[in-house]
């Protein structure tokens, strides 16, 4: 069957469809888009990017939403940065539109534009803001989430009834949390109350936590520490990754958090109402650093380092400083990073060396302090592509192989 559309009809469509629009706020040394409901060509500000002292700075993006959406509908806006934050955002957007959905997505809030590229060169987008375009879902970016343009443009033109946020990455001051008329809720990867903080799926596996876990909570002005909406367990092997678990961990919260929506824009479910978190359990995480990347193999465990590997397997990473030749040798201890481990059952007397198993299958095996044994399975010499644990060895022929402890840095 044939369809038959007016020129009427399409003019009307297009008549509708948001139209962005440049324009320059001086007072602020920003350039800002607005949506705009009215028929106009998008224009582009030829303003210099400044500072309030005149000088070229880097821009500061943002974009403001003035629409009003389906007035029966309860108005959500998204906070996030990363990409396990992008999945989160494109499944709530998919419920979102279900036919019985009873809210709509009218914003989204991430990070401002980052530098990025070899030479900094080239200044991107989020991947959240970058599936909000997709979506064409209005996004905001503020420097600081306490930016007073951007608090004013929420709670008079966005109006959020619930705002949901996963890995945003800013603090949110109390005018931010006052404004939804439920709350705010957050996606955090842990068991709460233990590890509350950032990077806590990395402190989970470096303390060899079963189960690990994720929690629906509501957002207070004390970190992680608002009363719990919904928590799920989830099993994990001994060699998963932060790399792999931070994602799934996202997916099974969003879940979580989709199936408590009714709930939370019903009034249902409230800071009242949902379970208060036990302050005697409670463990903060620790920031992580560049140091720690360093496995001190003659105090650890075999098993203490296979987890730092699997929590830091994103950043930093691990290593060891390793050295070609005999004790006396005079070449220069180098850093070879673990890529992939496992801990062996057995023990051995404690040794500096490292040498292949006795089987062609096994890799390249480290005696750590207490006699547990390390096996190097691939690794990745500085400068060097990662390898196999007997590629590298072949690097190497009729040369003994030591871990080596460095030197303490003398104080200048």
């Amino acid at each position: 069957m044939r369809t038959l559309v007016s020129i009427d009809n399409v003019i009307l469509f297009v008549s509708m469809i948001p139209i962005v629009a440049w324009s320059w706020s001086p007072r602020l040394g920003v350039a800002s888009r607005h949506l705009s409901r009215q028929l106009a060509s998008p224009c582009v500000s030829q303003a210099r990017w400044v500072t309030a002292k005149g000088s070229r700075s880097r821009p500061s993006f943002r974009l403001y939403s003035t629409s009003s959406g389906d007035s029966e509908k309860k108005r959500v806006v998204f906070l996030g940065t990363p990409d396990v934050a992008a999945t989160t955002l494109r499944t709530i957007y998919e419920d979102s539109i279900k036919e019985d959905s009873s809210y709509e997505l009218v914003g989204v809030v991430t990070q401002p534009p980052k530098r990025r590229g070899r030479k900094k060169d080239k200044l991107e987008p989020s991947p959240v803001a970058v599936v909000a375009e997709e979506l064409g879902v209005p996004a905001m970016w503020p420097v600081k989430a306490n930016d007073k343009e951007f608090l004013d443009d929420l709670e008079k033109n966005v109006r959020p009834d619930l705002c949901i946020t996963a890995a945003y990455g800013q603090y949110l001051p109390k005018r931010f949390l006052a404004a939804p008329t439920y709350g705010t809720v957050n996606i955090h990867p842990s068991l709460l109350p233990r590890w509350r903080g950032a990077s806590p799926v990395q402190r989970s596996l470096e303390a060899g936590d079963q189960p690990l876990g994720v929690s629906v909570l509501f957002t207070v002005s004390k970190m992680d520490a608002g009363p719990i909406i919904a928590q799920k367990e989830e099993p994990v092997d001994e060699n998963d990754t932060a790399t792999s678990l931070l994602p799934h961990l996202f997916t099974i919260g969003t879940d979580c958090l989709i199936e408590a929506m009714p709930g939370l824009l019903s009034g249902e479910i409230t800071m009242e109402t949902a379970q208060v978190q036990d302050e005697s359990a409670i463990v903060n995480v620790d920031m992580i650093s560049s140091i720690e990347a360093e496995l001190q193999v003659w105090e650890m465990s075999a098993r203490a380092c296979h987890d730092r590997l699997r929590g830091f397997s994103m950043w930093p990473g691990v290593f060891v400083y390793v050295q070609i030749g005999d004790e006396d040798s005079t070449g220069d201890p180098f850093k070879v990073k673990l890529i992939e481990t496992r801990v062996l059952s057995e023990t051995q007397d404690p040794t500096d060396l490292i040498a292949l198993g006795p089987t062609k299958k096994d890799g390249l095996r480290l005696v750590c302090g207490d006699g547990s044994v390390l096996e190097l399975v691939k690794v990745q010499p500085a400068g060097k592509k990662a390898m196999d644990a007997k590629s590298f060895v072949n690097g190497y022929p009729k040369k003994t192989i030591r871990w080596v402890k460095p030197e303490p840095k003398e104080d200048a």
